[in-house]
């Protein structure tokens, strides 16, 4: 199935899920097609879904006062000499940095009817990236009163998501082998006096994203829909 692939539910009451691989594709294009897929998800038209994606560098906003604009402390200028553009999200939660390194996964899914609570999916998606910071040594964990997955003060994976008629788009970013010097351009996520860190960081070594990715889905799918996987 070249780079996508299927996990199918255990069980009699089979729930597949398409697993897209997208590579590095630029921030809006990533927005409008995650639109799409939220239209047809919601029309029967496809099944859940997950994109795994990279973006250029790019600073994305969420929808709680201004987005987060206040947390930015680059001048526009400072931005504009690094590439680095700013876009309105439609996501909850403040400003967050997307960049070259970090794995972001838009899971397009129905949470209906079994999964209508909204604190339990955030859970849910902090125990797919604490389960895969685990399978390389690293004790990872939740703040009480905050959103993501921790290693210490530092934050490794952010979290920030949509759910429109219980349909997801938005997710998870997780710092793999991300220019952590880039976070400095914000308050990240708007939260004062935490740091960010990455998988490289941690590790002491480069790691192959792909890699992460193949962990990633495996643990999507145990934790979501407790199924095999078929590519």
């Amino acid at each position: 199935m070249g780079q996508e692939g299927r996990l199918e539910e255990a069980g009699t009451a089979t729930r597949p899920l398409d697993v897209r691989r997208l590579g590095r594709i630029a921030y809006p294009d990533a927005l409008a097609l995650q639109r799409s897929l939220v239209d047809q998800r919601r029309a029967g038209a496809i099944g859940d879904t997950l994109l795994l994606v990279e973006h250029p560098a790019v600073l994305t906003l969420g929808v709680r006062g201004d987005g987060g604009r206040a947390h930015i402390l680059a001048t526009p200028e400072s931005l504009a000499s690094l590439g680095i553009g700013v876009f309105e999200t439609g996501r909850g939660g403040d400003i967050t940095y997307h960049g070259p390194g970090q794995l972001v996964g838009y899971p397009i899914v129905d949470l209906s009817p079994d999964r209508r609570d909204v604190h339990r999916y955030v859970r849910d998606l902090e125990t797919v990236l604490i389960r895969t910071a685990a399978d390389y040594g690293i004790a990872a964990g939740r703040i009480e009163g905050l959103t993501g997955v921790w290693v210490g003060n530092d934050k490794l994976a952010a979290i920030g998501v949509r759910i429109a008629r219980w349909v997801t788009s938005h997710g998870f970013a997780m710092n793999v082998t991300t220019n952590l010097d880039h976070f400095g351009l914000i308050v990240p996520c708007g939260i004062a006096g935490r740091g960010v860190t990455s998988l490289a960081r941690l590790l002491g070594r480069p790691i192959e994203t792909a890699e992460v990715e193949n962990r990633i889905i495996e643990h999507f799918a145990n934790v979501f829909y407790l199924n095999s996987l078929a590519i």
